[in-house]
């Protein structure tokens, strides 16, 4: 049986990383920066997953739509283009999400005063109530997700996270490699 590095089981994860440095020994890789990398989108991946299955889906919201209902309660009206990134997708994405979440009646649009091409989004007065009860089950499954680790494994790994973050946020994309070569 092949080990699958997308395992639930830590054992068969372990497994899979020996594989692919055993498949990928003749190449010059670095395995413990790709053994840290595809664990932080495999957690990333499974805390969304899981959020999007129990919590989000009786409120019928994705992860993005409930992102952006939370970043507009907690810093209230917002220009697009700043949700956007703070959700962390494209103004594409929004426009869809944003038009999903109209046509729930949870948020408003409001054209620029000055610049008819800048909108604002707010939450309506049932996106407030919808997102004011949803956030303790959300917050409930979040302590599920790492109640695994203690106090000072959960400060440490949001400490690790954010330097991680904050590193790969400022490293300059050097666009003369080419990736195909």
């Amino acid at each position: 049986m092949s080990r699958r590095i997308s395992s639930p089981t830590p054992e068969e994860v372990l497994q899979a990383e020996a594989d692919i440095r055993q498949r990928l020994e003749d190449r010059d890789f670095d395995f413990l920066a790709m053994s840290a990398v595809s664990n932080v989108y495999r957690a990333g991946t499974a805390v969304r997953n899981h959020m999007e299955r129990t919590v989000l889906a009786d409120f019928d919201l994705s992860w993005v739509a409930f992102t952006v209902l939370w970043v507009l309660w907690i810093w209230g009206a917002q220009e697009t283009g700043h949700v956007a990134q703070e959700a962390g997708v494209t103004k594409g994405t929004l426009t869809g999400v944003m038009k999903t979440l109209q046509g729930q009646r949870l948020i408003k649009r409001t054209p620029h005063r000055d610049d008819r091409r800048r909108v604002s989004i707010s939450l309506s007065a049932k996106g407030q109530r919808l997102i004011s009860e949803l956030f303790p089950a959300f917050n409930q499954h979040e302590v599920a997700a790492v109640s695994a680790l203690s106090a000072a494994e959960q400060h440490e790994l949001a400490r690790l996270l954010r330097k991680v973050t904050n590193h790969i946020t400022s490293v300059p994309i050097d666009e003369s490699s080419d990736v195909s070569a």
